[in-house]
């Protein structure tokens, strides 16, 4: 490590768990080292690359700090959360000195969770704190939830940038100086003084804005309008010609009833080659990334699609954006380089690094002569790097999770595995330190989303049971994104026949190939993998012996009813959809037929799946005379982004899934 930085870094790690015992075999204290929070949750770097500013865990809360990265020395504390409910999700630098964060808040409005932003700027020593997002008066007739982002940095001149603004209108009784205009614009701000001026009036629907880096709206993109005040899911897009302020129509996105988008989705404009490049299904109906000309021309061109899994990240770079490359994830995440210098960087520095890494371009000076990296792989939780072009000089900066150092995590395999239906089932394998694999007590760990995947790389929570013994097998079953359309089915809750069918599947052949050992099988998950879990317990009574489910799903019609005060309601009544497969997938209305003892953990303040989940699953297996523990978090989120809570879950769950096993 950089010997400036190498001792707070240690201090800063030394916050997150004690360092005593680095090689500590006990469960407390393993729990605590896994369940620590991530030690960098963001990063970013100053135009001039001379600072970097981390997003850190509190005592309470988070710290954002500034690194000064050419005298070194200890980082400068500049802003704190006070609690869970305040999250810090990244903070960029408009200015070699001033920095733009973005604010989270969880709030409780009568007997419903809401959540709204805020956008502030500090400068780098944690002077001249001021609020960006445009205050409302006491005649606003409704609240801005949305604070507002950054979507340009090219503003009327430096320190000034172009951000987004949820306009709120105002009574006009006793003024004729009301406030008009609803919905989003943009704003040219001045972030020192907060001087600003409309750019664009907000349009019927206007939902988002895209320039092109360097000071010009090129897209815009309108909700299409659905009954009452719920979101329609359906967006249409527009775009402008180079020096021309007319709106011409470029197409339109339909999310659908499955959830899974349909259209072309632009995610950014390139005013070199007067492009937007987004993504669209490609010719095998996977995802792939396309780009179509702003010219009039309409033209669009494939960039690049593959036959057997979704193109769907696109990589970019600097204050413009500009477009570097693509990726995608097959048995493990690839990138695929437009930019030759990058490319053949990337590739020297997946070599050079120990391990053998893959490396992300984090962030970069403004003239691009420094990059921020990062570069981690299954055994590694990660590490931050600073390149210097002129040089060709790599600092060491940070560790992600350095409460790990030093200790030897397990390998993570790709593996397929036939369904019963002899379809090949992809997942990821992951065995113990040091085992032969063989005979060993195995977890099931089905992922969120449903519309998500699993990828190689380190987990926390994988690395835990396998540093304590177990198997992990991490199943992308049918209802997973990332391989296309067909895979998808209908999404995970209404295709759940097949998607439980998969993981169940995922089960047998762990027993079937003696990885687990006979009746030495449990499942874990979180969100929709609670779900999973839960339903699994359904499906196939006595295949497990333990479950564990960490923020779950338990009833589709309650979710439903659970999005009424939410503008997504008529996208979340589509996603469930409805039949006979809301009850019959519901599993705290089949709590009856599960056999195996369920370990319940959920936090009080979750706005993506409400507590009333969990409890009401730990009643109906109250009811039904079933064995159950209930964990309650008051105050947490989805996440649960909390030490002890964490810890409180690797520990407990362990000490129940070893119990249950040797029964």
């Amino acid at each position: 490590m950089n010997s400036r930085l190498a001792g707070w870094a240690q201090a800063l790690i030394a916050t997150l768990v004690p360092l005593s015992a680095p090689h500590a075999q006990s469960l407390e204290e393993l729990a605590a080292r896994f369940g620590a929070r991530e030690g960098v949750m963001s990063m970013s770097l100053a135009p001039d690359g001379a600072h970097a500013a981390i997003i850190t865990p509190g005592p309470s809360g988070q710290l954002v700090m500034v690194i000064d990265l050419i005298a070194g020395g200890a980082p400068k504390p500049i802003l704190r959360s006070s609690q869970a409910s305040e999250q810090f999700s990244r903070c960029l630098w408009p200015t070699a000195s001033r920095l733009v964060c973005y604010v989270s808040i969880t709030t409780k409005l009568t007997d419903a969770l809401a959540r709204y932003s805020r956008t502030i700027a500090v400068d780098s020593d944690g002077s001249n704190l001021k609020v960006v997002t445009e205050r409302t008066s006491n005649r606003a007739l409704g609240i801005t939830w949305n604070g507002g982002s950054i979507i340009d940095w090219t503003g009327d001149k430096p320190g000034w940038v172009m951000m987004t603004r949820q306009f709120v209108p105002e009574t006009d009784i006793g003024t004729r100086i009301a406030q008009r205009y609803e919905g989003l614009g943009v704003e040219s701000v001045d972030v020192n003084s907060l001087v600003r001026r409309i750019v664009e009036v907000p349009k019927s629907g206007s939902v988002e804005y895209i320039t092109d880096g360097i000071g010009h709206v090129r897209i815009l993109g309108t909700e299409v309008s659905a009954s009452g005040p719920y979101s329609s899911g359906t967006i249409d897009y527009s775009y402008r010609k180079a020096g021309d302020r007319t709106w011409y129509p470029l197409g339109r996105v339909d999310q659908g009833d499955a959830g899974l988008g349909k259209g072309f989705n632009p995610l950014t404009v390139d005013p070199v080659q007067d492009v937007v490049y987004g993504f669209d299904a490609g010719p095998s109906g996977r995802q792939a990334l396309y780009r179509i000309k702003l010219d009039g021309s309409g033209k669009k061109e494939l960039v690049l699609g593959r036959d057997d899994v979704d193109v769907d990240e696109l990589i970019v770079i600097g204050r413009q954006r500009r477009v570097v490359g693509v990726g995608y994830a097959t048995d493990k995440r690839r990138a695929e380089y437009f930019d030759p210098a990058l490319k053949t960087l990337a590739a020297a520095l997946g070599k050079a690094l120990p391990g053998k890494p893959q490396v992300d371009f984090v962030s970069a000076s403004e003239d691009e002569s420094k990059l921020l990296l990062f570069a981690g792989s299954d055994v590694d939780p990660g590490q931050y790097y600073l390149f210097d072009k002129g040089t060709h000089k790599l600092e060491s900066l940070l560790p992600a999770r350095g409460q790990l150092e030093g200790r030897k995590l397990a390998e993570m395999k790709p593996v397929t595995f036939p369904a019963s239906d002899g379809t090949m089932i992809p997942g990821y394998l992951t065995i113990p330190p040091g085992s032969d694999g063989r005979n060993l007590p195995a977890i099931v760990m089905p992922h969120g989303g449903p519309s998500s995947r699993d990828e190689w790389g380190f987990d926390w929570l994988v690395q835990f049971f396998a540093v304590r013994g177990f198997a992990v097998l991490q199943p992308n079953y049918r209802g997973s994104s990332g391989y296309g359309a067909d895979w998808y089915q209908k999404n995970g809750f209404q295709s759940w026949r097949t998607a439980i069918g998969d993981i169940d599947d995922a089960g047998k052949w762990l027993v079937s190939q003696g990885v687990a050992a006979p009746g030495k099988l449990a499942i874990v998950g979180w969100s929709y993998g609670g779900y999973a879990a839960l339903q699994s317990g359904v499906a196939e009574p006595g295949l497990y012996k333990a479950i564990v489910a960490i923020a779950p799903v338990t009833d589709l019609e309650r979710l439903r009813r659970d999005h009424v005060d939410y503008t997504d309601y008529k996208i979340v009544d589509r996603f469930i959809g409805h039949g006979e497969h809301v009850a019959s997938g519901s599993p705290a209305q089949n709590a009856a037929t599960i056999s195996a003892p369920v370990l319940l953990f959920h936090g009080s303040w979750d706005i993506n799946v409400n507590v009333g989940h969990s409890r009401l699953m730990a009643d109906k297996l109250r009811d039904a005379g079933k064995t159950v523990e209930y964990i309650e978090f008051p105050d947490l989120d989805h996440q649960l982004d909390d030490a002890a809570a964490r810890t409180k879950i690797l520990s407990m769950s362990d000490a129940f899934i070893r119990k249950m096993l040797n029964r």
